[in-house]
């Protein structure tokens, strides 16, 4: 209970500074009876993230099962438009880029190195050993890790009126449409945009 009304505190979009005092008020107790299960805000911050980040390796592994034996391209968008969407939903790109103290900002990069980036290397490795890329899969994990980090930092988003989910699809439509090479020799290009569909093709202007 204690922990999942710190995240809603704590992880709420817009929120600065989240007291003990707050969290307290908020639980209807006393910060001594939270001060017994946590020695300080810091250790009940890293249990509000084990949860959070407990909750996008569910989601990315469901996305992998959901997935199986389905075109490369498509494994590879479904995985990064819902670890788009955790990583958005939990702020996790604003908490390391400066939101909490220096200790939560690195426990917040390792996590999210280990539950999103180090998955996401391993399918590009995947992709290369089946020879299915063009491009070096240490290329491409390293321009979807930064389209990924902009854009849930990024006011684009907002600007266009968009999700960074629905961003992060158009980029990865957009990168991999020539990086990997189709399964089949002689596949043609619509059968590769069938693989790899672009963003909001219905609202391209002529």
């Amino acid at each position: 209970m204690i922990v999942e009304a710190a995240g809603r505190l704590f992880l709420a979009p817009g929120s600065v500074r989240v007291s003990m005092d707050d969290l307290a008020r908020e639980l209807g107790m006393s910060k001594k009876t939270i001060y017994r299960h946590f020695p300080d805000k810091r250790s009940l911050l890293a249990a509000v993230l084990d949860r959070q980040f407990a909750a996008v390796e569910r989601t990315l592994a469901a996305a992998a099962q959901d997935a199986q034996g389905q075109p490369f391209g498509v494994r590879v968008q479904r995985f990064l438009l819902a670890a788009g969407s955790e990583l958005g939903r939990i702020g996790a790109a604003q908490l390391a880029a400066g939101r909490g103290d220096a200790v939560l900002r690195q426990y917040v990069e390792q996590r999210v190195d280990a539950v999103v980036y180090r998955r996401l290397d391993e399918l590009f490795r995947d992709g290369h050993r089946q020879g299915l890329l063009s491009a070096p899969p240490e290329l491409l994990s390293e321009i979807t890790r930064g389209a990924l980090e902009r854009l849930l930092t990024s006011r684009l988003p907002r600007e266009l009126d968009r999700t960074a989910a629905d961003l992060l699809r158009a980029s990865v439509d957009t990168v991999l449409y020539g990086a990997i090479r189709p399964a089949h020799p002689g596949i043609g290009d619509e059968q590769l945009e069938a693989v790899i569909p672009t963003a909001r093709d219905e609202e391209v202007g002529p």
